[in-house]
């Protein structure tokens, strides 16, 4: 895996933009996207209409709260 950006299409609401983020990005949310049977423009499309910062940002964050929900509970007083 490489930690290049890569810079792919998607259409969000009729249009079509570019987002740029790291190879292990773009694999979670193919991830997510699978799990969840939709695509990955889906995704996209859902984060964007809820996001306070750049689009490339708030995947990021989608992504690490998605693997967030995956972690085991901390016992409690830890």
């Amino acid at each position: 895996m490489s930690d290049q950006l890569r810079r792919r299409s998607v259409t969000i609401a009729g249009h079509r933009t570019s987002v740029s983020l790291e190879d292990p990005f773009w694999d979670q949310l193919k991830l997510i996207a699978s799990n969840r049977n939709v695509s990955i423009a889906q995704i996209v499309a859902e984060v964007d209409k809820t996001r306070q910062s750049n689009l490339s940002s708030a995947l990021r964050v989608h992504v690490l709260q998605e693997l967030h929900k995956r972690l085991p509970s901390e016992p409690a007083g830890t």
